[in-house]
């Protein structure tokens, strides 16, 4: 039996005729192969190398009724082509075409219904273009842009619902502003805070209920202030502070006396 990806069919499932084809002339001329490199098969890796040996043929196939033809063919056509792409109806013509037009005429693309367009324009736009989308409706939209803006313009995600994306902020913040997220109800942002905080301001949370955060408290925290964790409940925990306590017992006994 033949496999789909063995046979040479278009987007609408026909058998391909190369004699009836409008580029019969390339095929003579080797710039064109049937199940390897044609702009009627229905399979994309088939489509966009026939486009990157006839980039020149892309601007013929922008409307093409067969999306995969659209987008691949907005990888090479005329960028004054493009900018009607950006309201097509599937979200991989848009971001193709997207990916080579100003920033000025995809700046509407922040609001694309499709999460992956909009994802995408993230890494295409910086800063204060990036404001409006930090209240995108889709967490991975706003975990991508907590990766990137400048940390100074991380405040409307300090209190973001999703756990993830408060605990990338807690990674990149200005550190003044760590002490404020010290109360955050997600272990895993407090266990980030607990890494970076000054070791003097770490008595915060000295008490936190997650073994985690108190390990890293313990490994980081003024020696003064250490004590108490030397007690802890977990033996991990313990075990750090008692550790650090004893090295500086015999750091002491050494001084010359």
């Amino acid at each position: 039996m033949t496999s789909d990806i063995d046979e040479a069919l278009d987007w609408q499932g026909r058998e391909i005729d190369c004699g009836s084809c409008a580029h019969a002339e390339l095929r003579a001329a080797s710039r064109c192969r049937l199940k390897h490199a044609c702009v009627q098969d229905r399979y994309a890796r088939r489509i966009d190398r026939f486009f990157n040996w006839n980039p020149d043929l892309a601007n013929n196939y922008v409307g093409h009724p067969h999306f995969e033809v659209r987008a691949i063919a907005a990888k090479h056509a005329s960028v004054f082509l493009l900018p009607p792409l950006l309201d097509d109806a599937e979200e991989t013509v848009r971001w193709n075409a997207a990916r080579r037009l100003p920033k000025r005429l995809i700046m509407r693309l922040r609001r694309d219904p499709h999460r992956e367009v909009r994802i995408r324009i993230v890494s295409m736009i910086d800063d204060a273009d990036l404001i409006p989308m930090m209240s995108d409706s889709d967490y991975y939209v706003r975990l991508v842009i907590a990766r990137k803006i400048d940390p100074r313009l991380l405040g409307p995600l300090i209190e973001d619902v999703e756990p993830e994306v408060r605990r990338v902020v807690a990674q990149r913040a200005p550190r003044d502003w760590l002490l404020g997220m010290a109360t955050d109800t997600a272990a895993g942002v407090r266990i980030e805070i607990a890494k970076r905080l000054a070791p003097d301001l770490l008595s915060r949370l000295r008490s936190d209920a997650d073994w985690r955060v108190r390990y890293e408290v313990a490994s980081r925290i003024a020696l003064r202030e250490l004590g108490p964790l030397a007690d802890d409940e977990d033996e991990l925990v313990r075990d750090m502070a008692r550790g650090r306590l004893s090295g500086l017992a015999e750091r002491s006994m050494e001084r010359p006396r």
